[in-house]
């Protein structure tokens, strides 16, 4: 009867994307698990904060003695136990100009999801490499990225005696230039994958570039660019060798590792100049020969989407993408939905197919698991950047806060919400890998 299912489901899958259609069937998602962690969540330090500009609300105002904040989520991978996760933070407080002193970590987090039969919607540290659970977040729970063995052969703010080595701006913290840390000045990652030498891959916006760390966030050899495509920020582009062809932020905001674990899969966050309006670039890298095949394809945006979140691998051809646009509860109209796209049987620079998984401001949540009164759950957050597969039928979904602004449910910073969404369908991976 389950194989009959199954095979009833791929039969669906490929007659949508034969039509083109752009629903499928997976309607009324229902939320299963909430937790919360509060925006003003930090770990040690050093200072941060201290070139960006105070937030609106008149709340949680820069700059930050001694600690880092333990926010603005833009990529996730599961744990060292079923319910830990690994959690990149990106580039800071949004811009290379205002993050040269917030550092580029990765933390472990325990979430105990609020449920129907209890659990109290929290989350809190764990240690990096157990999982377990810890009262604060501290070097037990993260990893820092680094480029302590002069691999990545960019400058960075370790190299100079002040930040953007501007004699006006303070000096680089100690610890950042002993160690040679990587800041938001530097990098902006915004995902991340494992392979299967354990090493982590980074996708940057910058560039954009792919950086390989260790286990530790070491960097292990040169950033590696995506051929043809140059960002503002840009090392070449800066120095007058390149023109820059893609948007600011526009870079690898999604990326995705197949269940094979022999390619990465970079999504771009905006259009590269000449490209179709409203089309991104999907490029395939080749983890053995660690370059670019030259294969792409085309993800085409929705009419109401201006550009993706984050996106993670089904299996070798579909992937799950998150699209949105910048509208919040307090501006705008809101449009968040995740799709199924599927690359198996398009030409090189062809568009993808996509369905339609889930209405991020359209959930069901018939215990209403967060507590606003409603049975129906809605996501307005500006930016949504990580995305999940738990099982073939729920996922993870969490927002980036974007701290200390935000702005998404109310005129404050916005907490960051973690979401675990049950599918009506089954996803039709057979075991969902843990890359």
């Amino acid at each position: 009867m389950l194989r009959h299912i199954r095979q009833l489901f791929a039969a669906v899958l490929a007659a949508i994307a034969l039509t083109g259609a752009a629903h499928a069937g997976f309607d009324d998602s229902t939320l299963t698990g909430w937790a919360m962690m509060p925006a003003a969540t930090f770990a040690d330090g050093p200072t941060s904060g201290q070139f960006a500009a105070p937030n609106p609300y008149g709340t949680n105002l820069p700059p930050y003695m001694n600690k880092q904040p333990v926010q603005g989520f833009s990529g996730v991978l599961h744990g060292p136990t079923a319910d830990t996760f690994r959690f990149i933070t990106d580039n800071g407080f949004g811009a290379e100009g205002n993050s040269a002193d917030a550092l580029l970590r990765m933390y472990t987090l325990k979430i105990d999801f609020r449920t129907r039969h209890g659990g109290s919607g929290s989350v809190s540290p764990a240690t990096w490499f157990t999982g377990r659970k810890t009262d604060s977040f501290s070097r037990h729970t993260r990893i820092t990225l680094n480029d302590a063995n002069h691999q990545l052969a960019l400058p960075i703010q370790a190299c100079y005696l002040n930040y953007y080595n501007d004699p006006a701006k303070p000096p680089v913290d100690s610890a950042i230039r002993d160690q040679r840390l990587l800041t938001g000045a530097d990098l902006d990652i915004e995902s991340v994958r494992r392979d299967r030498q354990r090493n982590f891959w980074f996708g940057d916006e910058f560039g954009p570039y792919l950086v390989k760390t260790d286990e530790h966030g070491t960097v292990m050899h040169r950033a590696i660019p995506l051929p043809g495509v140059y960002a503002p920020e840009n090392k070449d582009v800066v120095a007058g060798a390149a023109s820059a062809n893609l948007p600011g932020s526009g870079g690898f905001e999604g990326m995705a590792i197949n269940k094979s674990g022999t390619r990465l899969y970079t999504l771009l966050e905006k259009t590269v100049a000449g490209d179709l309006p409203k089309t991104l670039r999907i490029n395939e890298f080749d983890l053995a020969s660690e370059a670019f095949t030259g294969a792409y394809y085309e993800y085409p945006l929705s009419t109401d989407g201006t550009n993706i979140g984050d996106m993670t691998a089904l299996d070798d051809h579909r992937f799950i993408v998150i699209e949105r646009n910048g509208a919040t509860a307090t501006g705008g109209a809101p449009f968040k939905k995740l799709y199924l796209s599927d690359i198996e049987g398009v030409s090189d620079g062809g568009p993808v197919e996509k369905t339609e998984l889930v209405d991020l401001m359209n959930i069901a949540d018939p215990n209403d698991l967060n507590g606003d009164g409603s049975t129906i759950f809605t996501l307005p957050c500006v930016t949504i950047e990580n995305v999940l597969v738990l099982d073939p039928h729920t996922l993870l979904v969490v927002n980036d806060n974007n701290f200390p602004y935000g702005g998404g449910r109310t005129l404050a910073s916005d907490n960051t919400e973690f979401l675990r969404i049950a599918l009506p369908e089954w996803l039709g991976c057979k075991r969902c890998h843990r890359h």
